[in-house]
């Protein structure tokens, strides 16, 4: 265990799979005490957190849906009960629909522009009042998405490509205040989430892996260590951008 976060709160949103819970893990192997937020899923929650446990660390698992408000104001609430005020805020909750523009419903749009982005707003804007005259490291988990925008994904594309800009705008809001905000963007990673569309037998993956300098897709031990760095003191000097993670698809 490294104590590059030794004293710092960290809350990781939609971590109890997945990407998610990878960052709450790493983030916790590096001296941070971790909130896990999740929405629905309990008892995957609950084993990220005794991983963490396990390894020595502390987390907490604290429910709630981050596209509503008062969720998101009780999220950081239990944090400071729990742990104390946070340091670090890792906006990695999302979701995605793909489909051809003639299928699109406002429904669609609503649900992933609420969680992806307006989401990320609101966890945001707590966390700034939490972190205080420290400051802080926010970290956005984007997607290559943002500037791919593939066909069929116009609304997650949409939500992705609105996430870079914000986080250049707060870095630029928040710099005096000593937060600095930066994105990830992964490329295609396999998850739970993505095991539907991207098996091992998956055109789609096909594709990506053809398209890849480094010939595979990612894996969530891929993406979790630079939200590590991002949130560290390293990384004192660096806000505003948007790092790519894609194994070399761009």
């Amino acid at each position: 265990m490294s104590n590059q976060l030794s004293g710092k709160v960290a809350v990781v949103t939609g971590a109890s799979k997945g990407i998610g819970a990878e960052i709450a893990r790493n983030l916790a192997a590096a001296g941070a005490k971790v909130v896990v937020n999740y929405a629905s899923s309990k008892a995957g929650a609950d084993k990220v957190v005794a991983d963490i446990t396990a390894a020595g660390g502390k987390a907490v698992a604290v429910q709630g849906d981050v596209s509503k408000e008062a969720d998101v104001v009780r999220l950081f609430d239990e944090t400071i009960k729990a742990l104390g005020p946070a340091d670090v805020l890792v906006n990695n909750a999302g979701v995605y629909a793909f489909g051809p523009i003639t299928e699109v419903t406002a429904e669609d749009y609503h649900k992933q522009f609420g969680l992806n982005v307006l989401g990320l707003l609101l966890a945001t804007r707590e966390a700034v009042k939490h972190f205080g005259d420290r400051g802080g490291s926010v970290i956005n988990i984007s997607s290559v998405v943002a500037e791919l925008a593939p066909p069929q994904s116009a609304v997650y594309s949409g939500t992705k490509g609105a996430v870079d800009t914000i986080t250049r705008a707060l870095a630029n809001e928040l710099g005096a205040k000593k937060i600095r905000v930066n994105a990830v963007n992964p490329g295609l990673v396999v998850t739970e989430g993505t095991s539907a569309f991207a098996g091992e037998e998956a055109e789609f993956r096909k594709d990506f892996e053809r398209q890849a300098p480094l010939g595979r897709v990612g894996r969530p031990q891929d993406i979790a260590p630079i939200v590590t760095f991002l949130a560290s003191d390293d990384a004192s000097w660096i806000t505003g951008e948007a790092h790519t993670v894609a194994g070399g698809v761009r």
